[in-house]
């Protein structure tokens, strides 16, 4: 069951799906409604540089925010268990929070209402808090029917271990005692390791679908890197970018930490996030002769990817995250703990907001 919910590959299907519509996309991206200026600040040749620069920074930038988390227990004070965690991971969460909110969500507004594109009916219907609703209702889905599947699942095993105790009572009446505060302690012991592993199951859930969100705001964040000619864009953007995974990985390589994978699992999660954005960039290199960002269908394509990011983060961020932890024991019974890490929140989202006046 749990091994089901913790296969790794299932993270390289988002970023076929946008490399399939990227690539559908580009024989449309002649049809740009202006031409590039080629005047100011434009010069492919630095531009190529600083490329070069940003995917070797950020591709760092990227490991040290997610594999921080990974290594945390080698310090005891950063354990799952410890109080500092905790206030670690309410940074994070208010990070992602502020990525979905800050960062995505005015992009695809930027994309899916640019004057490239028709006004009928871009422009008089909200598509992108659309998409996003549709897309947080999605996560929603996918986070009930797995928990729901599960439950399914602990209850057959639990009939069956009754069924088997009923038989074991049977054979002999001379062992009812013994049997009944056996089965007793057993059938405890069985609760609490099915709570244990429906925790589990959800915390796997949690990290895969978060990584899925986020990869794909970072290829189409890569590919506007890659496909740029202008050094004056690229350069803040390489740096507030830089920051900007580095937190963003910290909060995801929490969510790994507390899915509890195998080694094998955790370093491929983490290779996933390290290199989409640097994926992107390479890729948009790749496809600047005949990818334009202000073509219409590069528009509307990677404005409702942003749209589908935005809305599955914030439910993340909101439910998954933040509500947990803050409706939890561990933080409802201290109040201490719970002020520090509303503050951390606030501090995580806040340097979120502010790199989004550069990224």
């Amino acid at each position: 069951m749990a091994a089901s919910a913790s296969k790794p590959h299932v993270l390289s299907f988002p970023i076929v799906i946008i490399l399939m519509i990227i690539l559908w996309s580009t024989p449309m991206a002649f049809a740009q409604c202006e031409a590039e200026p080629t005047y100011g600040c434009h010069d492919k040749a630095e531009a190529k540089k600083l490329k070069i620069i940003a995917i070797a920074s950020i591709l760092v930038a990227s490991m040290v925010g997610v594999f921080s988390p990974l290594f945390s227990r080698l310090v005891p004070a950063l354990g799952p268990d410890k109080d500092l965690f905790m206030v670690v991971k309410a940074f994070s969460s208010g990070v992602i929070l502020a990525t979905g909110y800050m960062h995505v969500l005015p992009d695809s507004f930027d994309n899916l209402t640019s004057d490239c594109l028709p006004e009928n009916p871009w422009r008089k219907f909200p598509f992108t808090t659309f998409v996003a609703m549709l897309s947080a209702l999605l996560t929603l889905m996918v986070d009930s029917f797995a928990m729901s599947m599960f439950k399914k699942h602990s209850a057959n095993k639990a009939l069956v271990a009754d069924h088997n105790g009923t038989e074991t009572l049977e054979k002999g009446n001379s062992q009812i005692e013994n049997f009944g505060h056996g089965h007793g302690h057993c059938h405890g012991k069985m609760l609490s390791n099915d709570n244990k592993e429906s925790q589990l199951l959800r915390n796997r859930v949690i990290a895969q679908v978060l990584e899925m969100g986020i990869i794909v705001h970072s290829v189409v964040i890569g590919l506007a890197i890659g496909a740029s000619d202008n050094p004056c864009t690229i350069r803040p953007l390489v740096a507030a970018i830089c920051f900007h995974q580095m937190f963003e990985g910290m909060g995801l390589g929490g969510c790994i930490l507390q899915a509890e994978y195998k080694l094998k699992t955790k370093a491929i999660m983490a290779f996933f996030f390290a290199t989409t954005t640097p994926f992107g960039i390479v890729l948009g290199i790749g496809l600047s002769s005949v990818y334009s960002e202000s073509s219409p269908t590069a528009l509307i394509v990677v404005g409702l990817l942003n749209a589908c990011s935005a809305g599955l983060l914030n439910y993340m961020a909101m439910v998954d995250l933040l509500a947990a932890d803050f409706m939890g024991p561990k933080l409802q019974a201290n109040m201490k703990l719970q002020f520090w890490a509303y503050i951390a929140v606030l501090l995580g989202a806040g340097i979120m907001a502010l790199m989004a006046k550069w990224a």
